[in-house]
């Protein structure tokens, strides 16, 4: 009983060999720099437009309401460009961490 029988035993190492394969083809590819830079640089402008562009739009709904044309439009205009920069920040706070993850 203490060995394998010799079908049970070849059926173990193809199994082995299968998970190594699989593993193999899950590994990520190794990433262009310039393309995840661009792709972080061009997420953080989408961020921060539109944070300005939502607070500029709350701003006017808010001014047609009260009938206050620039008052909400300046304010919700700031609100939205510290959001903006709030979520630029963050993201890249969540960069420098992930980065530092990897090294």
């Amino acid at each position: 009983m203490d060995k394998l029988p010799e079908d049970i035993r070849q059926l173990e190492e193809k199994i082995l060999r299968l998970k190594e394969e699989e593993n193999e083809r899950r590994r990520p590819a190794a990433k262009n720099v310039y393309a995840g830079r661009s792709a972080l640089g061009l997420r953080a402008a989408v961020d921060l437009l539109s944070a300005v562009l939502v607070g500029a739009a709350i701003g006017y709904t808010v001014d047609r309401l009260a009938d206050t044309r620039p008052l909400f439009l300046a304010i919700f205009l700031l609100f939205g460009g510290a959001a903006g920069v709030l979520n630029v920040y963050r993201l890249s706070k969540d960069e420098e961490i992930q980065r530092q993850n990897r090294e």
